[in-house]
């Protein structure tokens, strides 16, 4: 048996054991585990969102054992203490692992530098319990000042800095500023009292992006009401004040974000280790003192062929070097050869608060520059991309409701208008009108068939009929049941001018006839079997949508399913105008109104629990929560 651990549940650990999972899915002979402080993953590029509010605490969570969900791996949850390579054992406080290869993705930790005050007195942005943290300090300090009569001690508590003007330093600030205007107005507080800081010992902010991107960060920010201090020496920090230089800046809250180091475990490890206890690993990503240790994401200090610089910490790195570490792994297992780790990164992206991003992407050769509503969507593209590959559809769609449609205070880059806002029982009437327009419709063609069985009149008639005076009247019965009574008796003179129907591109007319020749017609023009059995599927299907949206049952489903035949019936050139209301109908009932008296408030919970239940749904996500 070959046993084959990963330590750390963050990008590269998560990421590395699913695809190890993959490779040995039908391998008995190895065993694969994942240990993790934490039960769940977490995004730890989306914490600022939770940090100032924008998405709900659980947005940036994933829990472990739903990511591994009827997979090859083993989740434990324990706090290693110490590793011995030489009896290849990791340790904790209560118990021991064995292992024969070992993978470390313990990420990183905060770094003050040194400087006097700053661990001890300020917050960081690095776990779920940070972020949960800051929010309920920062709506504290707003309670607290809403009820201060000093002044002084009232601007305290509603200054706030923000140490380190990297990546999340900056996005931290942006969504801190949309934050303040919410609570703003909660607590009765003049936005101009509040003041935001963004101070950086570097000369400028963001230092890896191009200048053009550097300066519409800083004039967005402005704008936003954030102060920006670069070339800050800050020598010390309080519990209320940041000291730069000669200059006191006085803060309730300070949040430290200007670095990171290795894990303290990995700080403690005998290996080789560089920039800022990074593991130095080879080009097959293995520890160059142990060739059964692997390392994964920010752990890795590695310098490509070619390159002067380590790989950066960052998601990408590790989406990179996990498939890499995986197939290493196999190899050995199986007698195969090793691959080298060349990485190409894509570029980085930025979002300064809700509405506004930039982002300089592209392939390693070829970057382009983005900003505003382009940038932030291809960070959320990226983002499902990523969350896809690591929960499938159950964490994309919870990804789309947290971002796009349960967003309050329009604090999304597509603003409110996907919002879900109204309630679902002003669409009663609305279902219930429909579903009766669709029976009725229904019922009346059901009586025609059940008269003459073999009487085509929703399927427009062959070219190759036999005569022009049977199709014009295979044409007026086509028509007698979308147009009244008096169109009907016109197109008895000139069938031509009865069809009032919705105009057809021409190309859909061709793929149509084309269609209906090969199911619908035969050579001379006359019906197929087939087609009486399309007409009365569809009769039936109009009689049982419309009870359904009647009752509300399945009423997503049974509205799309009304759309789909709109659709048919305007394909075949025989849709009257009204068809546009019943298709726009259609489409707003698509978000749902069967839990409002309907069988859907009874039906879909019932299903919905027991869906879950089943291991293919499971195993591939295909669920909501």
């Amino acid at each position: 048996m070959k046993r084959i651990v990963l330590l750390g549940g963050g990008y590269g650990g998560v990421l590395t054991a699913k695809k190890l999972a993959k490779k040995f899915k039908k391998n008995s002979d190895v065993e694969i585990t994942l240990i993790d402080r934490n039960p769940y993953h977490t995004l730890l590029t989306e914490l600022h969102e939770v940090a100032a509010n924008r998405t709900p605490e659980d947005a940036v969570k994933i829990e472990l054992k739903k990511i591994f969900e009827g997979q090859k791996v083993q989740v434990v949850l324990d706090d290693i203490r110490h590793i011995d390579f030489d009896s290849r054992t990791l340790e904790s406080r209560k118990t021991k692992y064995k292992y024969d290869y070992l993978v470390i993705g313990t990420g990183c930790k905060p770094t003050f530098f040194g400087i006097p005050g700053a661990e001890e007195n300020s917050f960081t942005l690095w776990s779920y319990e940070d972020a949960v943290r800051l929010k309920e300090q920062i709506r504290e300090k707003f309670g607290e000042a809403a009820k201060e009569t000093d002044p002084a001690v009232r601007r305290t508590k509603l200054s706030f800095v923000v140490v380190g003007a990297g990546f999340t330093g900056v996005e931290l600030v942006g969504e801190m500023a949309e934050f303040r205007d919410e609570l703003c107005k909660e607590f009765f507080i003049d936005p101009q009292e509040v003041r935001l800081v963004v101070a950086d010992m570097a000369p400028k902010i963001l230092p890896i992006l191009p200048d053009k991107l550097i300066a519409k960060s800083e004039k967005r920010l402005a704008r936003m009401g954030v102060e920006v201090i670069t070339s800050a020496k800050i020598t010390r920090v309080d519990s209320q004040a940041v000291i730069m230089g000669d200059e006191r800046v006085p803060a309730a809250t300070i949040v430290w974000t200007a670095g990171v180091e290795g894990s303290e475990l990995v700080g403690s490890l005998d290996v080789q280790q560089q920039g800022r206890k990074r593991i130095v690993t080879n080009d097959k990503l293995q520890s160059v003192d142990h060739d059964d240790v692997y390392v994964v994401g920010d752990n890795i200090f590695y310098i490509p062929e070619g390159e002067e610089r380590p790989v950066p910490q960052m998601v990408e790195n590790a989406e990179q070097a996990a498939p890499v570490i995986a197939h290493n792994i196999h190899a050995d297992v199986t007698n195969q050869a090793k691959k080298s780790y060349k990485p190409g990164f894509h570029g980085t992206m930025v979002c300064i608060g809700s509405h506004y991003g930039i982002a300089n992407v592209g392939l390693p050769n070829r970057m382009f520059m983005l900003s505003g509503f382009m940038a932030l969507f291809a960070k959320h593209f990226i983002n499902m991309f990523y969350l896809f590959t690591v929960a499938g559809f159950n964490k994309v769609w919870s990804y789309m409701m947290h971002e796009f449609f349960h967003v309050h205070n329009r604090r999304s880059f597509v603003g409110g208008h996907f919002s879900k806002r109204s309630p679902n029982f002003w669409l009663l009437p609305l279902r219930i009108y429909v579903g009766y327009m669709w029976l009725s419709e229904g019922l009346e063609k059901l009586w025609k068939i059940i008269d003459n069985p073999s009487r085509i009149f929703l399927i427009p008639p062959s070219p190759h009929a036999a005569d022009a005076t049977s199709a014009a009247s295979q044409a007026v019965d086509a028509v007698a049941k979308t147009v009244d009574a008096q169109a009907a008796a016109s197109a008895v003179t000139n069938a031509k001018d009865a069809v009032a129907a919705l105009p057809v591109p021409h190309f859909v007319t061709s793929i149509m006839n084309g269609f209906m020749d090969i199911f619908f017609y035969t050579s001379n023009g006359d019906y197929t079997v087939l087609a009486k059995v399309f007409q009365t599927g569809m009769v039936l299907a109009e009689i049982t949508f419309g009870i359904l949206l009647i009752i509300g049952l399945f009423t997503a489903l049974s509205s799309v399913a009304t759309i789909a035949m709109g659709i048919m019936i305007w394909c075949s050139g025989m849709a009257p105008y009204e068809m546009l209301w019943y298709l726009t109908a259609g489409v707003a009932l698509i978000g749902g109104s069967g839990s409002v008296f309907g069988l859907d408030y009874y039906v879909l919970p019932w299903l919905k629990k027991h869906w879950k239940r089943i291991p293919l749904v499971r195993r591939w996500y295909l669920y909501t929560d």
